[in-house]
């Protein structure tokens, strides 16, 4: 069995204002930069084995956050743990996206798993393709650390992802879970399955957001 703490990174100013991310590299707002040293304080006694990150920088920046108060441990970062790729959608707000490809908003609400964004000058990955890179990235990070804890720092989409499988979810139901900036989720691998042990976990963000400047 393997313990996993997966971490959504902390909040950036296209979250703010609901600007879609994907693979596109958007560093943490300050309010972003906040929350990953509220996280890395309330995990600074955390047993940990080692820190994974997403290779995009709103990820690293959180996952380097945590890490400073863990100098022992090894750091890796993968793009296998990225957002999903959007194409043509990344840097529109949703409101622009409606307007501009309202056929393939529609497909994406109505949560068509295989439909594709049009393409762009970055990926554009289907839902069902999405969801089996994570659950693929999360399981090898898991069987390369047996009995032991990591940390994974990815994005909402993966989280996501996770959750589905965890909890024997459709991928094609509606999210109607939370899935909030620098909250602590708790998981378990055993055997290839992945179990869902808590998930939201936000009070740090409360309690330390006011002591840091």
């Amino acid at each position: 069995m393997t313990r996993i703490l997966l971490i959504r990174h902390g909040e950036t100013a296209w979250n703010a204002v609901r600007r879609l991310q994907g693979h596109t590299d958007i560093p943490l707002s300050p309010t972003g930069e906040r929350q990953a040293e509220a996280l890395a304080r309330a995990l600074a006694d955390e047993p940990l084995d080692a820190i994974i990150s997403s290779d995009l920088g709103r990820a690293l920046q959180t996952a380097q956050a945590v890490a400073a108060h863990h100098p022992h441990l090894a750091m890796h970062t993968d793009p296998e743990l990225r957002e999903r790729g959007y194409g043509a959608f990344e840097g529109l707000l949703y409101t622009e996206i409606a307007e501009r490809y309202p056929v393939e908003f529609a497909e994406w609400q109505a949560r068509d798993v295989d439909a594709v964004m049009p393409g762009g000058d970055r990926v554009a990955e289907s839902f069902r393709q999405f969801f089996q890179r994570c659950q693929a990235g999360i399981a090898r990070w898991a069987e390369q650390y047996p009995q032991q804890s990591i940390l994974i720092v990815a994005h909402g989409g993966v989280l996501e992802c996770a959750y589905r499988a965890a909890r024997g979810l459709s991928i094609d139901g509606p999210r109607d879970f939370q899935v909030k900036n620098a909250s602590i989720n708790r998981f378990t691998f055993n055997k290839g399955v992945l179990s869902l042990d808590q998930w939201g976990e936000v009070a740090h963000l409360s309690a330390s957001l006011d002591d840091i400047v």
